[in-house]
């Protein structure tokens, strides 16, 4: 079994044509993950719906308590991609016995030519190949925490 945290971020942002507002009415996760057609056994918990330049350290430490309470060795977590390394190290300085692999995207799932679901599924088969360690997987690829960076230039995460 997988446990999939929602933290919110640019994934599961939607776009308000009333005010013109990017917000977060509620996860999209279970419906990507349907439309994925994904057969992996996966359980999600709504933690948080926030976007990532608004997490605090309380807000790190209730994903790195969940993580630490989960039965489960293999965690995803989504996460809004402009702090997503500041919380991956903060779990690699907590977390020993499991796989975590951190998720965002660059465009919200709702908006078309997103990356969100592509991002998902490669996140989703990495927690399922990697060994112990905290990881981020975007633009298909997959990084080791301390060896991964935001290029907001070209809206890229690189070694």
């Amino acid at each position: 079994m997988i446990k999939l945290i929602i933290t919110g971020g640019t994934i599961d942002k939607r776009y308000n044509e009333l005010n013109g507002e990017l917000e977060f009415p509620e996860t999209h996760i279970p419906e990507m993950l349907k439309q994925a057609r994904c057969t992996a056994g996966i359980e999600c918990q709504t933690l948080m719906l926030k976007d990532s330049l608004e997490m605090t350290m309380a807000d790190r430490e209730a994903i790195k308590q969940a993580c630490s309470i989960s039965n489960t060795k293999q965690i995803i977590i989504t996460h809004g991609t402009d702090t997503m390394v500041e919380t991956a190290k903060y779990l690699a300085h907590s977390q020993q016995d499991k796989i975590i692999v951190l998720v965002g995207a660059m465009i919200p799932y709702k908006i078309n030519h997103s990356d969100a679901l592509f991002n998902l599924g490669c996140a989703v088969t990495a927690v399922q190949l990697l060994t112990e360690g905290i990881y981020i997987a975007m633009n298909g690829k997959v990084f080791d925490w301390d060896q991964v960076n935001k290029n907001k230039q070209q809206g890229v995460f690189e070694n």
